[in-house]
């Protein structure tokens, strides 16, 4: 499939708006939707892995490419006037090494498109305001590079470590904080419009849409971003400017979507906050072992 070259005016307006998120950090942009055309739209399709299964819809990456630029506007025009619909997500699921089954969402194809067109808008901002030790879904980062991060911490000094994985995020954040934490950065009315839609957007699983206030869209371009947005405010800037200078001695923590580990060179530290987490069971020194799952 022949696909166009980034644009250089997207870049450009891409650049832009990191440029004014970063110079001003207390903003709430109002207007993000006006830099969104069929330039962008071309460039979110770009973006868009076109090796996934179909949607509700049925239609592959292939089936929308034959008459692009109409799809392209028609999804553009939809954010623009507010008649998009946002289409439930079809739900399969994958067999598990466990021999259980793990659900997996599947958008249509153009929903994922314009997903990723108000992913890149948000994600422009956004990664001006997102700290050092965030490391999931995020441009040039990986889990190599937080793994790296984390060895050397625990090379160099050791200490106690906390190992957490949030239960069930994805299908449980709370939509009325998150859209409290928008509020702080984007008021913009069309992506705020969309975001809403996909979060209401339900779930196909037996011929039947079932829909729930909690969770991210499944499967959905979208749910890194909105769930790194929701981490960044009530786990890293929490960990950052409440937990940190409260301590006695130096920590670290490193996080990966809903994962995160916590490193502390004093043993007290890491008890408080252990306390503070409600952690039923406290880890031991990391030069002796790592903690388990159920140490954490």
């Amino acid at each position: 499939m022949q696909e166009a070259p980034p644009s250089a005016s997207v870049s450009t307006r891409l650049l832009r708006i990191a440029q004014l998120a970063r110079e001003a950090p207390e903003m709430a942009f109002t207007n993000l939707a006006h830099h969104v055309d069929l330039d962008w739209m071309k460039e979110a399709f770009r973006r868009t892995r076109k090796d996934g299964a179909a949607g509700v819809d049925g239609q592959s990456a292939a089936q929308f490419a034959e008459d692009l630029e109409v799809n392209l506007q028609r999804l553009l025009n939809g954010m623009r006037t507010g008649s998009y619909h946002a289409p439930p997500v079809r739900r399969v699921f994958i067999p598990k090494a466990d021999g259980k089954q793990r659900p997996l969402g599947i958008p249509t194809f153009g929903d994922k498109v314009l997903q990723r067109a108000a992913a890149m808008a948000l994600e422009a901002v956004y990664e001006q305001d997102f700290l050092d030790c965030s490391y999931g879904f995020r441009p040039a980062r990986s889990a190599h590079q937080a793994l790296e991060t984390l060895w050397r911490s625990l090379g160099v000094r050791g200490g106690w470590v906390f190992e957490v994985d949030i239960k069930g995020f994805f299908d449980n954040l709370d939509h009325r904080q998150l859209r409290a934490i928008l509020d702080n950065r984007v008021r913009d009315n069309s992506l705020r419009r969309l975001i809403d839609k996909w979060l209401k957007a339900g779930v196909l699983e037996g011929g039947e849409v079932r829909y729930s206030a909690l969770g991210t869209p499944q499967g959905g371009v979208i749910s890194p971003i909105l769930a790194n947005i929701y981490l960044h405010e009530v786990v890293d800037t929490w960990f950052e400017k409440e937990v940190k200078p409260r301590l006695n001695g130096r920590a670290q923590m490193v996080r990966f979507a809903d994962d995160l580990v916590m490193v502390f060179d004093n043993g007290v530290d890491a008890r408080r906050v252990g306390d503070a987490l409600h952690l039923s069971r406290l880890p031991g020194p990391a030069q002796d072992s790592l903690p388990t799952d159920d140490q954490s």
